[in-house]
């Protein structure tokens, strides 16, 4: 594991941190993502200026800092969808913006919920992830197995013909999630999946998550509530333009890095954080 913190109590964060999972074909030499002193920015001031750090298989990583602070560009530059401006981004050990074996990464961006007006069911929303399988064409027996399970792996076998439209902020998530899951994915991209979600299930969509963690899968997650970080992820990345912190929740949770990025004090860790 490489990162790349100011911070001296980073130095020891890799310690004890989950370096393989379930995927027989990854390695524990290959990363996840690796960056390696990426600079982006949509204009010429950076909004992600010389970030390096590594992601390994089974990980679960939140990605944290102040609004504009650049979580979402980062988290695209992770996944490909943006190429840096200067330094290397790789995904499964090519280039992140050339990657093209979509069914290994789930992507649930911030928008997701806008998905509420798809006057389609929660079935076919799942459906889409064998896509990157089948193409467009039809699904076989085992790929249909493959959505079944998928939908009761999040809970949402009861909910497999209603339409998306008629579902609660969380339910939709679970969908989403179904969905990535339907495509195999070893890596699940989650852009502030919480928002709008009441709290009841909040709780029940970290439980989810970590079992899904339990089971292998890699989770990178941005997260604007402090309190769930600390409590659900191992591993912390904080991030206001530049890297402020990369290492694991409880020593983020004792340093300095949360009132330098954030202006604020790391008291608010331990409590609700809206």
């Amino acid at each position: 594991m490489n990162t790349q913190d100011s911070d001296p109590t980073t130095a020891t964060a890799a310690d004890g941190r989950a370096t393989s999972g379930t995927n027989p074909d990854a390695t524990a030499s290959e990363p996840v993502v690796d960056l390696t002193g990426v600079t982006f920015g949509y204009t010429a001031t950076p909004v992600v200026e010389d970030v390096s750090l590594t992601v390994d298989l089974g990980e679960y990583v939140a990605i944290v800092g102040p609004n504009g602070s650049g979580k979402s560009t980062l988290m695209q530059l992770m996944v490909g969808l943006l190429e840096p401006d200067t330094g290397t981004a790789h995904l499964f050990g090519e280039r992140a913006d050339r990657f093209d074996d979509g069914e290994r990464i789930g992507y649930v961006a911030q928008q997701a919920s806008a998905a509420k007006e798809m006057p389609i069911t929660v079935r076919e929303v799942v459906k889409m992830g064998r896509f990157p399988h089948v193409g467009f064409g039809r699904l076989s027996s085992e790929d249909w197995v493959i959505v079944d399970d998928a939908l009761a792996t999040v809970g949402m076998s009861a909910f497999a013909d209603r339409r998306v439209t008629q579902l609660s902020g969380g339910q939709r998530q679970r969908a989403f999630i179904a969905r990535a899951l339907a495509s195999e994915a070893d890596l699940l991209v989650l852009d502030e999946p919480t928002v709008g979600v009441d709290a009841e299930s909040v709780d029940a969509f970290y439980d989810l998550l970590a079992a899904l963690n339990a089971d292998g899968i890699t989770i990178l997650l941005i997260e604007h509530d402090l309190g769930a970080v600390a409590e659900h992820a191992d591993r912390v990345v904080c991030l206001n333009r530049e890297l402020y912190f990369d290492g694991a929740t409880d020593d983020f949770v004792e340093s300095d890095a949360l009132a330098r990025a954030f202006g604020t004090e790391a008291r608010f860790l331990t409590g609700a954080d809206g």
